[in-house]
């Protein structure tokens, strides 16, 4: 009860007092000044554990062990918020069961050109247009071989990989050794419980080159050669022909893949009814709540099609406990998030466990592994 209420009063601060003075400034500005925040409180023991006020992960209901893996809930921070993976102590703190951080790429790059987000408040969503920017595996990986390995045991760490955003890596060849040298690195640190291959970022050079089955096969079997010890998921992306996911699928299962992500940012502004003015000059894709009914569909379809081969992680529109459970009970068996965070707040991770579990209990269910597919 406490709990709950202190996730309320911060719910409340964030929404109506913090939020309407953070969304006066530039996406970009509010994003790097919050992670420059963060990475100073985090290294602050008594401050770093106050997110735990509101947190809600000891919920036995909420734990699975996934691919060889312990989860102690199904929700995790996506791909894309901590990319230098700089903030893991405050992201478990507030309450993510897991997080990917990145996506990494072999080599450094600064990253598109101009700004990187532009807010849609009404239409709850990010146009993002960063263009993979990375550090680089050597200087990402060093940072993260210095956290304590005991931090990740009950907080797995996915690092997504990609290929450099460079016109070097144009060339197939070239962008498979790309993908393999990074894979490879994070595979060897033990604070690195699973790998993600993203094959479907944006506003790259050469475009998503391993969308097509032919190329996507030559990248697997690649990765294969590598016999990495971590569980390897393929993040995938939304806007295929259904045909043309399918077909990624059917690659997919006859390799050494375990999961697949879905998905990656809606690239479609037209199949999407935006509350928001988006300008034709604004370059990028969309997040949040315009990715929902897509990724939630395709979350079912995988299922249908391949859930008893492939685990899914839902990512793509999630605000609430309801829009989790929904992608549960598609097919999904972790979900993912981003935009929901920014647009609720830090203690809505804990409010979404906190819900979810009544949702299950509800529903006459003992672990939230039972409700998986069950509407599928």
């Amino acid at each position: 009860m406490i709990k709950q209420a202190v996730r309320m009063l911060t719910h409340a601060i964030y929404t109506k007092a913090l939020k309407p003075i953070l969304f006066r400034f530039h996406p970009d500005a509010v994003h790097n000044d919050l992670v420059a925040l963060t990475c100073w409180v985090q290294r602050i023991p008594g401050l770093r554990e106050l997110p735990r006020l509101w947190s809600h992960y000891d919920d036995a209901m909420l734990a699975q062990d996934v691919a060889g893996i312990t989860f102690r809930n199904p929700v995790g921070l996506s791909a894309g918020f901590d990319k230098k993976l700089v903030m893991p102590r405050m992201i478990r703190a507030v309450g993510f069961g897991w997080m990917t951080g990145g996506s990494v790429t072999w080599g450094e790059y600064k990253g598109n050109d101009g700004a990187w987000y532009y807010r849609l408040p009404k239409s709850k969503s990010l146009v993002v247009h960063a263009g993979l920017p990375s550090e680089g595996a050597h200087v990402v990986s060093s940072r993260v071989a210095e956290y304590p390995v005991a931090m990740f045991e009950e907080f797995p760490l996915v690092v997504s990989v990609a290929k450099t955003n460079t016109k070097g890596t144009v060339d197939e060849a070239d962008a498979i050794k790309d993908y393999c040298a990074s894979l490879a690195r994070f595979d060897s640190l033990e604070q690195v419980k699973g790998l993600e291959i993203n094959i479907s970022c944006p506003n790259t050079f050469g475009g998503e080159p391993f969308t097509t089955p032919k190329r996507l096969e030559k990248l697997l079997k690649a990765v294969d050669t590598l016999k990495l010890s971590k569980p390897v998921f393929i993040k995938m992306p939304i806007n295929l022909p259904l045909r043309d996911f399918d077909n990624l699928l059917d690659v997919i299962v006859k390799h050494a893949v375990v999961a697949v992500t879905i998905g990656n940012l809606h690239k479609d502004r037209k199949a999407v009814e935006l509350k928001d003015v988006l300008p034709d000059t604004v370059k990028g894709n969309l997040s949040g709540a315009p990715a929902r009914a897509v990724t939630t569909e395709l979350v079912r379809h995988t299922y249908q099609r391949y859930g008893t081969r492939l685990i899914i992680v839902g990512t793509g529109g999630v605000f609430s406990a309801e829009e989790a459970y929904e992608k549960i009970r598609a097919g999904a068996t972790l979900v993912g998030m981003i935009t929901g965070m920014i647009f609720e707040g830090p203690s809505q991770i804990g409010a979404i466990n906190h819900d979810l579990a009544k949702l299950l209990r509800r529903d006459g269910f003992h672990n939230v592994s039972e409700a998986i597919g069950v509407d599928s």
